[in-house]
């Protein structure tokens, strides 16, 4: 209830790192988990049909769009991020940038620059007009 600590069912392994003493320039598409430290110039974009999970720790940058389905952001966000499953933001998380959300959880200290657009995760998932025949 009010005092549970439950969070969506989630990827908590680490596939990849980008390390505090890296920047990548141009974007990164990956699947599973991806842990942020350094710097991304670029969009980071999860593969379609993964459940998979960014961390943006508070030493990580990332300067382009962010399409993944599950987002927890630490550090720095300059550009949207698009997350229809869940977006945590914690207390050192600045977004520069509209955050496209489904489910949102958002610390004291956090801060957006822009928008908070809330998507309806039923819409992803619509199956096109498979209810209706014309024979």
């Amino acid at each position: 209830m009010w005092g549970s600590n439950k969070k969506p069912g989630r990827t908590a392994q680490i596939d990849s790192l980008i390390g505090q003493n890296t920047e990548i320039r141009g974007d990164v598409i990956f699947s599973g988990g991806l842990h942020v430290d350094g710097s991304v110039k670029g969009s980071v974009i999860a593969e379609d049909g993964e459940e998979s999970l960014l961390t943006l720790s508070e030493r990580g940058t990332i300067e382009g769009e962010v399409k993944v389905p599950n987002v927890v952001v630490n550090g720095t966000v300059i550009g949207d991020v698009h997350a229809p499953g869940h977006v945590e933001l914690a207390a050192q998380a600045r977004v520069h940038g509209n955050v496209y959300y489904s489910l949102i959880e958002m610390a004291m200290g956090a801060e957006v620059n822009g928008n908070l657009v809330h998507k309806s995760s039923n819409h992803s998932r619509i199956a096109p007009d498979s209810g209706t025949s014309d024979s």
